[in-house]
């Protein structure tokens, strides 16, 4: 499994950890990846995905998984996440399409 974020595509960074004396060691900085399960209310089901700590907040912040899904670019996301915005995008323009 990929140390990737599903939705915002954050990765493993590499780097130098620097001592006082300016001495540098090769590192690896690892995204906070969290197991998590998030609903979607156009689809009326929850999701598992793996999702750094960060993108939570930004999830919540444009209004859960459907409204951050339609504005996400395509190319960040995995092809489980694409999947779902598709079948979201499909969803929401049948219940658009039906008059109640």
């Amino acid at each position: 499994m990929a140390r990737r974020c599903e939705l915002t595509g954050k990765a493993v960074q590499s780097g130098n950890l620097v001592s006082h004396s300016n001495h540098k060691t090769r590192t690896r900085f690892l995204p906070n990846l969290c197991n998590v399960t998030l609903i979607s209310d156009a689809l009326g089901r929850s999701v598992r995905l793996r999702v750094a700590a960060a993108s939570l907040r930004s999830v919540e912040h444009r209004g859960g998984l459907d409204a951050f899904l339609t504005k996400a670019n395509e190319n960040e996301l995995s092809q489980g996440a694409r999947l779902l915005k598709r079948q979201i995008a499909k969803k929401v323009t049948e219940s658009e399409a039906v008059p109640a």
